[in-house]
């Protein structure tokens, strides 16, 4: 790894940058990061963004992605669509994560290039990486072990993403490259209880006991119909119930966490990680090929327990009641820390701490809608 440090630092980084005439193409428009990509590129004066919402663009249908690229003179492509989700929903539904996400990929990136398309961005996951691959996780140490069993279709979904990216640019000289985030937060988050990730999942649980603790009967009915239904096993720990539409004063609140606390994870906030994706889309391609892999860590280089995330967002929610981790539950791989030395030093770091991080997502949790 520091061979390769040592030698990126010495090419100069040549600037190909996104011009604000290009029609760029944003699959995924309507998720968390394919609307902050959006944000950051409206911020840099790139008006001519072209997307289209699944009803009627359905990108695991070939011909329809064919005749998509047919009819519009796209030169740039920010491949955000995926199906995601946090652990229930990635051991639940695995047959769906790993088909959706390879027909989606393959479509977009073939199709892409069989129109001329030269530039496109594919976003993966730091789930990539071997379930114990040695810590910080660095770009070298795809594909040399064994995946977390929990989201490894997922995983292979995307590292076949990774891979197609490289083998077209290789066989094709094509300019694709690919960018692997840390864990992502924000503005745009999946709220949902049955299939969101870690830091949604604990802003909505704390901010429900919050609101039960404080007998807000009424706004945790409207919580439910902006978010999504709570589950049986949260109105029990919150005393609530949406078919009785009571709460039970005699319950003292409290928030359920999965596994026991202990597994560390790297948190970034989603116009950070939309803002690194522009970078890497505006860097030269030189820095993609060789001996450098195809694709960037995306991440802040810092991890903390999710028992420590826990507090900080009870904190900042304001609940003061007891939180209980669930050991018989999964953890997931123990520790993910992405290794972001090679981004850094082709110039990008992280612009927001954790805490301004959770509290703009927090804001918009409570003023959506």
């Amino acid at each position: 790894m520091n061979c390769v440090k040592a030698k990126v630092s010495q090419y100069l980084i040549i600037m190909s940058k996104v011009k604000i005439s290009e029609r760029i193409f944003v699959a995924g428009h309507r998720g968390m990061v394919g609307s902050a990509i959006i944000r950051q590129l409206k911020k840099r004066g790139c008006d001519n963004i072209i997307t289209r919402s699944h009803d009627v663009l359905d990108l695991t249908d070939q011909q329809q992605v064919r005749a998509f690229f047919a009819g519009e003179k796209i030169d740039r492509v920010v491949l955000a669509a995926a199906k995601v989700g946090g652990i229930h929903a990635n051991n639940i539904y695995r047959a769906d994560f790993i088909y959706k996400n390879l027909m989606i990929q393959a479509n977009v990136i073939h199709e892409a290039y069989k129109a001329g398309v030269q530039h496109l961005l594919f976003l993966g996951s730091s789930c990539i990486y071997p379930k114990f691959a040695p810590q910080p996780m660095a770009e070298e140490h795809l594909l040399t072990g064994t995946l977390e069993e929990t989201n490894e279709p997922y995983a292979i979904a995307k590292i076949a993403g990774i891979k197609m990216c490289e083998s077209y640019n290789r066989q094709y000289g094509t300019c694709y490259r690919s960018v692997m985030p840390t864990n992502l937060y924000g503005p745009g988050d999946n709220y949902h209880l049955e299939n969101s990730h870690v830091i949604p999942a604990m802003i909505r649980k704390y901010h429900l006991a919050k609101l039960a603790m404080d007998g807000e009967l009424e706004a945790i009915s409207e919580d439910e119909k902006r978010y999504g239904e709570i589950p049986a096993d949260i109105q029990a720990a919150i005393g609530y119930s949406s078919e009785e539409r009571i709460l039970n004063s005699s319950i003292s609140p409290e928030v359920h966490l999965w596994g026991t606390g202990s597994p560390r994870r790297e948190f970034l906030h989603v116009d950070d990680m939309a803002a690194a994706s522009i970078h890497v889309m505006s860097l030269s391609q030189s820095h993609f090929e060789g001996e450098y892999p195809s694709f960037l860590n995306v991440g802040t280089g810092e991890d903390i327990t999710i028992e420590e995330t826990a507090r900080i967002i009870a904190e900042l929610v304001g609940f003061e009641g007891e939180t209980v981790f669930n050991p018989s539950q999964p953890d997931g791989t123990p520790r993910k820390l992405m290794d972001t030395s090679r981004i850094n030093t082709l110039g990008w770091r992280p612009a927001m701490s954790f805490s301004e991080g959770l509290e703009n997502a927090y804001r918009w949790y409570k003023e959506r809608g």
